[in-house]
Formats: C-alpha cells, sequence, structure tokens
C-alpha cells in the first residue's frame, strides 16, 4: 500500500510528476485515436470542475454520464467530483424508461452525453454533449478541489435492477480513495492498462482511477467487441488486461486473429464479476503464455478489496480469489454458524457503501455488526482460500438437493468440448425444478447432448446433471457482461415450449 495522501476522488493525479506523458489513449470519440497527457486531461477535468462551479449548484448535487468509453467521460466524472458534486454513471444499455427513471431518482442536475445517447435523455434535464458542445462548456483555467467531509458523497452507481428497480449505490470519497491507496505499489506507472468495459461498472472505474494515481497509461476502447480487444492489445501494447470473463471467452473464439497478433506485451490479466472455470484459465494460459492470471472478486457496494496474497506466500489456487486482505473482516454464513467452512459472504471493510440513495423502502443488506451481506456463497478450503460457489439467489431446488449454476457449469466447463456453459432451472412436476444447460463447443468439436450429460453423471452427483442439453454459438449477456440468466431462463422456457408441444405434458422419466 501506498499512502498517496489524496483527498478527493477526482483529485488524483499527482503534479509532481511527468505531465506530457500520456494518460489516455482514446479509440473512441468522433474520430480515434486520441492521445491526452496527464496535463491534458488534469485541464480537462478542472475545466469541467469550473464550468458546474459557475452554475450555481449545491454541494451534493448530482451529476450524470450516460455515454460509451471516451476520454471526456473520465475527465467529467473527475471535474464532477473536483466541484463537490456527485458523478452518476449511467448505464447507456438500460431502456430509455429506465434511464429516465435513474436520472430522476437522482435528481440529475445536469447530463453529460454522447451524441447516440442525447435522446434517451428527458427533455426536462439539461444536458451537454461531447464533442463541440462540451469543449464550449467547460471554463479552463485553476481549480482547487473541494476537500469532502468524512463519508460525504462522490458517486452514485445504481445497480442493474434485475430484481426491481435499479438503487443507487452512495459510495464516498474516503471509501473508494481507500480502495486506490490500497492498490497502488510501486512499479504500476510501467504498465499500459487496457479498459474496454464500460465506464458506468465498477470494473472499469476502479481500474481507471487506478492507472491515473499510479502515473500509467490507460488505452480506452469505446466498449468491448472480442476483435477490437485483441487488436488494441497487439497496437498498442497493453501489458494489464482486466475483464469479466466471459468478454475473454467471446476474445478466445477468434483464434485466427488471435494467431496473427503479438499479444506478448501482456504481463497481468486480471478477472472478476463472473465466476471462472479451470477450462477458461487453461485457454487464457496457452494464448498469454507470458501473463499471470488473477481470479478476483468485487462488489459495488463494498468495492473490489476483497481478497489478495496468502500471509505464508501459499501460492493461490487457479479457482480461488484468494486470502482475505488483511483489512477487511470475512465470515461465511450458513444459518445460525457465522464461521461455516461454506456460507454466504458477509465482509466489512472502509469501502462498503453509505447506504441506497433516496430509498427508505429498502433496507441496506449491512448486519446489526456492519458487515455487508453479499448473497453470494463461498467455500473456504484448510489453508484460508476462499472460492466463489454461487450467488445465494441463483441457487434453486431439485428434489430436495440444492444447485447453484456456477458450480454446475465449471464441472461442465471441464469437458474437453465445451467453451462454455450456461445452467438454469426449468419447473418439474416432480423434483420442483432441474437444471438445463446451454453450452457452447469448442471450435472443431462435434457434441452431442448424450454426451454431455455422460460427462457429468460421471464428474458430479446426478442431481446437477442437465436433463436437457441445448448447443448455441453465443450467450446473451447483461449490460455489465456478465451472464443474462433471466434472458437464459427465458429460452429455456420457449426450447421446453417445443419439446413439450401445444399441450402440457407429463414429466418424462428420461428426462428426470
Amino acid at each position: 500500500m501506498t499512502d498517496a495522501g489524496f483527498k478527493n476522488l477526482g483529485d488524483l493525479i499527482v503534479r509532481d510528476r511527468d505531465l506530457s506523458k500520456v494518460a489516455i489513449v482514446d479509440l473512441g470519440g468522433e474520430q480515434s485515436p486520441r492521445e491526452f497527457t496527464f496535463a491534458e486531461l488534469d485541464v480537462m477535468a478542472n475545466g469541467v470542475a469550473r464550468a458546474l462551479a459557475g452554475r450555481g449548484l449545491r454541494r451534493g448535487d448530482r451529476i450524470a454520464i450516460l455515454s460509451l468509453n471516451r476520454a471526456e467521460y473520465l475527465a467529467a466524472y473527475y471535474g464532477i467530483m473536483r466541484a463537490g458534486l456527485v458523478a452518476v454513471p449511467v448505464n447507456f444499455k438500460f431502456p430509455r424508461d429506465t434511464i429516465a427513471f435513474i436520472l430522476r431518482d437522482a435528481d440529475a442536475k445536469l447530463v453529460f452525453c454522447d451524441a447516440a445517447r442525447a435522446q434517451d435523455c428527458p427533455p426536462d434535464v439539461p444536458r451537454v454533449t461531447f464533442g463541440s458542445a462540451f469543449d464550449a462548456f467547460i471554463d479552463r483555467g485553476r481549480f482547487e478541489a473541494v476537500t469532502p467531509t468524512p463519508n460525504e458523497p462522490a458517486m452514485l452507481l445504481y445497480t442493474s435492477g434485475s430484481t426491481g428497480a435499479p438503487k443507487g449505490v452512495v459510495l464516498s470519497h474516503r471509501s473508494h480513495i481507500w480502495v486506490v491507496e490500497t492498490r497502488l505499489q510501486p512499479g504500476l506507472d510501467r504498465h499500459r492498462y487496457l479498459i474496454a468495459a464500460p465506464l458506468y461498472h465498477m470494473n472499469a472505474l476502479a481500474l481507471a482511477k487506478l492507472a491515473c494515481a499510479a502515473h500509467a497509461t490507460i488505452v480506452l476502447l469505446p466498449q468491448f467487441s472480442a476483435r477490437g480487444y485483441i487488436e488494441a492489445v497487439g497496437r498498442y501494447r497493453c501489458s494489464f488486461l482486466t475483464a469479466v470473463p466471459p468478454m475473454l471467452a467471446m476474445m478466445l473464439r477468434e483464434t485466427e486473429l488471435l494467431a496473427r497478433t503479438d499479444l506478448s506485451s501482456v504481463e497481468f490479466v486480471r478477472m472478476g464479476s463472473a465466476p471462472v472455470s479451470l477450462s477458461l484459465m487453461a485457454a487464457l494460459r496457452a494464448a498469454l503464455p507470458q501473463a499471470a492470471l488473477t481470479n478476483a472478486y468485487g462488489t459495488t457496494e463494498a468495492g473490489p478489496v476483497v481478497f489478495g496474497r496468502h500471509p505464508s506466500g501459499l501460492p493461490q489456487p487457479e479457482l480461488s480469489v484468494g486470502y482475505p486482505h488483511p483489512q477487511v473482516a470475512l465470515r461465511l454464513v450458513n444459518g445460525a454458524n457465522s464461521d461455516a467452512d461454506q456460507g454466504v459472504l458477509e465482509m466489512k471493510c472502509p469501502a462498503m457503501m453509505t447506504g441506497y440513495h433516496n430509498r427508505p423502502d429498502v433496507p441496506p443488506p449491512i448486519t446489526a455488526d456492519g458487515f455487508y451481506i453479499t448473497g453470494d456463497v463461498f467455500r473456504r478450503d484448510g489453508d484460508g482460500f476462499h472460492y466463489f460457489v454461487g450467488r445465494s439467489d441463483d441457487m434453486f431446488v431439485c428434489g430436495g438437493e440444492n444447485i447453484y449454476p456456477a458450480d454446475v457449469e465449471r464441472m461442465l466447463e471441464r469437458h474437453p468440448g465445451v467453451a462454455q456453459a450456461a445452467v438454469v432451472p426449468i419447473d418439474d412436476a416432480i423434483k420442483g425444478q432441474k437444471p438445463v444447460a446451454f453450452v457452447i463447443p469448442k471450435a472443431g468439436h462435434a457434441l452431442a447432448a448424450d454426451e454431455v450429460k455422460r460427462f457429468a453423471l460421471a464428474h458430479a452427483p446426478a442431481f446437477q446433471h442437465p436433463r436437457f442439453v441445448w448447443f448455441v454459438d453465443e450467450l446473451p449477456l447483461a449490460s455489465t457482461n456478465k451472464l443474462d440468466r433471466a434472458a437464459l431462463q427465458r429460452m429455456a422456457a420457449e426450447r421446453m415450449a417445443v419439446v413439450n408441444g401445444p399441450t402440457p405434458k407429463r414429466t418424462r422419466k428420461s428426462d428426470s
């Protein structure tokens, strides 16, 4: 850890370093590529802060950002916080009605947007469009960043809203300065960080802030595409990659492009926000033999610093997310047992949210003694390493047995012919629910459904084997690039309607 003494989360540039160094290689915007030095980024962020301060906004007012990734996005994000206002990055993949709900729920006084998303903003919310209008808006000059009070909000990150209206997670300056300073270490400035995940997501935002504080260069893609990701690594010699595992799985399917692209610059790959399988780790190791692979874990509500290295120097097992970070208190809760070897992860750390914005009807998932209830089920081995099992709310019961889809998916992906698997439940009159699987075969492998079922029966308890296996070319992703399980369940229901025919049929013994 390096104590850099940051006070404002929007003011992370160390000005006694070389400000002519490139801070952002921007592959988005109206013209691409564009390069911005740390000095230019600093001027833009100060210009945003000065312009906002000149509009008479009150400390703590919310300012939204709705855009693909681009340099101005980060300048606006930093400038908002420098001015003592609260940044609200908005998921541009949400439907227009949901975007409008978020902007009104946050009571956004202004929204920065790109041209393609200007029409998604409600007409009664003032907006500044990136490009010439943004250039005219900013007020260039010096600006002294506001010094926040303890627990003063810096940003609202809205949850995906898969189980209801999105909720704004309130995160303070102090909480995420702790995240930045805890992750800082000497030598990070030599890296080129590739960011393709959306900046409305913790995965991308946290890395962008770390790179800024470390005085490292970001290569910023407007959004993820497998081919664009590979080409950016090769062209800009990126050394540090971070992504959600489905993004990397999509990248690995571009076999021809991978074969002709020099990826030798990659030294680190950090995966998070979704489960990682042994087959994905093996494929990444083959494609990036020089790279160290890390399986990580974090949450919007409590930040990305949860696990780290083992205090005795033991190597981290491949599928483990690590050993508890020394500044994070963790426990696994299974019923009344708060020291279980498998259970729901509860955690307490300085990065925790202060609550949900404007939602007195939703109690924060925080225990009486201050632990955040993640809803994620983990197991712990004898050395203290932790392993993600699955979401507690994804779990379903088949004939009295608990099934975690992620557990079954990892098992299926051990089959040499399976590239990716996704498991969801379908209703069953006898079992209650039973698992079915969508499978992407590896290139060159001809798989049969019965082969996948036999593999599951040989490598897992019988109740876990998928009763139906459907082969697909791709899996639906949610706006955070994780598997869209709701869409998969709809797909399963549609396919079962075809299987069962126009009238309901009794469950066949061969499928149970």
